[in-house]
């Protein structure tokens, strides 16, 4: 629904708008990526569970399972890989219900309010992490 959905706080830019200027960003540092999207809790904790097979560090916008999933960010503290969590909002400026996430305790960096742009200072950062 990215680009459609509330374009006043999320903009108009799709996610394979953002998928290609991450691939670009992540090829200009020699880093090959996954860009995988889910609405299922599930799903996101086993693509999470088996990342280390595959992956040296996870950037994830766990969206509303930032405020309610225990469980992704169990799954991201038992993987042991660099996180950089990321939101296109400010999650402080908002509902005071978003303004705590299960998942920023158990990430390295969290980047919130950028808009888009912040998945690609995501890359950036997890570039260095790794």
């Amino acid at each position: 629904m990215l680009g459609t959905r509330e374009p006043g706080i999320y903009g108009t830019t799709s996610l394979d708008d953002i998928r290609a200027q991450c691939a670009v960003v992540a090829r200009s540092q020699n880093l090959d990526m996954d860009f995988l999207q889910s609405n299922h809790e599930g799903e996101l904790i086993e693509w999470i569970q088996n990342a280390p097979k595959k992956y040296a560090g996870i950037i994830i916008n766990p969206a509303a399972y930032s405020h309610t999933s225990i469980g992704i960010a169990d799954a991201l503290s038992a993987v042991g890989l660099p996180v950089v969590e990321v939101h296109i909002s400010n999650i402080f400026a908002r509902e005071t219900f978003r303004h705590h996430s299960y998942v920023s305790p158990v990430a390295s960096g969290v980047i919130c309010g950028l808009g888009p742009t912040g998945y690609t200072h995501a890359i950036n950062a997890i570039g260095e992490l790794i």
